[in-house]
């Protein structure tokens, strides 16, 4: 490890460990849990400019990395931002219900060593970044570009779900205030081929990334690689814990896990009775969180 790696390095984990301090006192103090949430695609920028600066904003891999994790950073905020994530008590639903199932000391627990702790410790998804940073001998080239064009895709794509989301919510809304059946979960656009499409191009964005890291090191066989695997299985977690949710509140979901992929797109399978475009129940939508972070 260069100085200027291990100084960039120890910028980072300082900047975290206050993070992990400053939402779970927050936690504390309010009583809400979503802190972690407000600050998850607030941080990871800010951390691979961190590295891209230690090369002094000239390695082109690094400011590529850094440029495409703002613009990640900047889509999430905003749609977290209007979804009411950072208004008080815009809170993910699943820590509600997370509390009913565990007792206040298993919840206290649960609250400072996996939300404000292991949640926080994902900066480890910037690695590829300080890998990058370890490796700038290695040249800039068609396999960078290669990576670029993919996270543009799969940012484009959780762009498109975000929004397919959120059209729904308000027709949703709008059709329940009328008086009308409540149309339960999304099964129309990309949700028609991936039960959770937005979270399939969360976790491929940072799979390319640490791709990243892979290319300058000339291996995935380093710890650029860790964050990526840690955050899918954050992710699968999530998840399970979401259709959980999700088969309580909604009748037809079910069906809806025998015919629709759970995460990666796929045609979905023929329905045994007719097509049905949703199924009606009360709650949350089971094609999302009605308050997403970005992450899980």
């Amino acid at each position: 490890m260069t100085a200027t790696g291990a100084s960039a390095l120890l910028v980072c984990l300082t900047l975290c460990a206050a993070a992990i301090a400053m939402t779970w006192l927050l936690s504390l103090r309010t009583r809400e849990y979503p802190w972690v949430d407000r600050s998850w695609s607030l941080l990871p920028p800010v951390y691979l400019w961190v590295f891209a600066g230690a090369g002094g904003l000239t390695d082109p891999r690094l400011v590529l990395m850094a440029v495409l994790g703002t613009l990640w950073g900047a889509q999430l905020t905003v749609n977290f931002a209007r979804k009411g994530g950072y208004r008080p008590g815009g809170e993910d639903y699943r820590w509600a219900a997370l509390r009913r199932r565990m007792s206040r000391r298993r919840f206290a627990l649960f609250n400072a060593v996996f939300i404000s702790g292991y949640q926080n410790l994902l900066l480890l998804i910037t690695l590829p970044a300080w890998v990058a940073l370890a490796n700038r001998r290695t040249p800039f080239g068609a396999a960078d570009l290669v990576a670029a064009v993919l996270f543009l895709g799969f940012l484009v794509g959780e762009r498109v779900a975000d929004q397919q989301h959120w059209d729904f919510q308000r027709s949703r809304r709008v059709h329940r205030a009328r008086g009308g059946t409540d149309p339960g979960f999304l099964r129309t656009g990309l949700f028609g081929y991936s039960r959770h499409p937005n979270h399939f191009c969360e976790i491929a964005q940072w799979w390319v990334m640490a791709g990243f890291g892979a290319i300058a090191a000339g291996t995935w066989l380093q710890v650029g690689s860790l964050g990526a695997v840690l955050l899918t299985v954050l992710f699968v977690g999530s998840i399970a814990f979401t259709e959980s949710i999700s088969v309580s509140r909604h009748t037809g979901y079910p069906a809806s896990q025998h015919q629709v992929s759970v995460l990666v797109p796929w045609p979905p399978r023929r329905a045994a009775t007719g097509a049905v475009g949703a199924s009606g129940a009360s709650g949350a939508s089971a094609g999302d969180d009605p308050v997403r972070r970005g992450g899980p």
